[in-house]
């Protein structure tokens, strides 16, 4: 098992004195991996990027989520296309990295939608992460489908509609990512899904947040059954601290996920604390 920290717990960009900063900060808190926040996958400095995980001895994985113009749910074709450029990029930063996992809202944009997703996009979408998972799979890298609230996608809220998706387009390297954040809003319960993905060989990556975007442990995210269910099906792939305040700002990022309250200030002490939370929860 690895434990990883989104880059947002420590910065908003990816200059180059930010991309340390987060990088080391991870490091010394003790994580075996970084989760880099690719919205715009084409401006990172890749080269710097991977020298400077190679610096302070730690993994990279890369998640995003498209936005309206980027949509390959869209059933406007110059959309898709955009979308799927986009995925490329993002898949090539974290080829060229050395990671093994790009995952987020890939599959549509992230954002609140008026009406149902329509068969067209939901094609579109689908043949989009198919070619997008071949082309992973040369470089051994796995695609993870974040289940998010309703807010957020109107294509994949539960682990039970992730896994019919991923079902349908049949390819190995394609997962399911569970977000303890949204399950807690979409979810009956959060033993059930992950046993369930687990069953079908599909739980691929986690997410840890807590229900408010906070400290985990501090909201009323039922920790002890979420972990619990990993425990009992024996996840031993990576599990991601994600958290989000005011106190760190991304200029597209945070509008999108309403990040409007001060959470906490100290992202050391939050890093370090969610560290020992998880391990406490999944020790070795």
């Amino acid at each position: 098992m690895r434990f990883g920290i989104h880059s947002m717990v420590w910065v908003g960009d990816w200059s180059p004195e930010h991309a340390r900063r987060a990088i080391s900060a991870s490091a010394e808190a003790g994580y075996d991996l970084i989760e880099l926040a690719a919205i715009d996958p084409g401006s990172f400095d890749v080269e710097m990027t991977a020298k400077l995980l190679a610096e302070y001895g730690i993994q990279a994985s890369a998640s995003l989520g498209l936005d309206a113009a980027t949509d390959v749910s869209s059933e406007d074709r110059d959309v898709v296309a955009a979308g799927r450029r986009r995925l490329r990029e993002a898949l090539a930063l974290v080829r060229d990295t050395g990671g093994t996992m790009l995952c987020g809202v890939i599959y549509c944009a992230l954002r609140k939608f008026e009406a149902p997703a329509t068969e067209r996009g939901v094609a579109n979408s689908q043949e989009t992460i198919a070619a997008l998972a071949d082309e992973a799979a040369a470089s051994g890298i796995r695609i993870g489908l974040e289940c998010c609230n309703r807010y957020e996608t109107n294509i994949l809220n539960t682990a039970e509609q992730a896994l019919a998706y991923i079902a349908a387009l049949d390819r190995p390297n394609v997962v399911a990512h569970l977000d303890t954040y949204h399950m807690n809003i979409e979810e009956p319960d959060l033993r059930e899904p992950v046993l369930r993905a687990a069953a079908a060989g599909r739980l691929g990556y986690v997410h840890v947040g807590e229900s408010h975007r906070g400290a985990p442990g501090t909201g009323t995210v039922p920790w002890e059954e979420f972990f619990g269910a990993l425990r009992e099906c024996g996840y031993d792939g990576t599990v991601t601290f994600e958290s989000f305040s005011s106190e760190v700002v991304h200029p597209s990022f945070s509008n999108t996920l309403a990040i409007w309250r001060n959470l906490w200030s100290d992202n050391d002490k939050l890093a370090r604390d969610a560290l020992a939370f998880m391990r406490a929860h999944l020790p070795a």
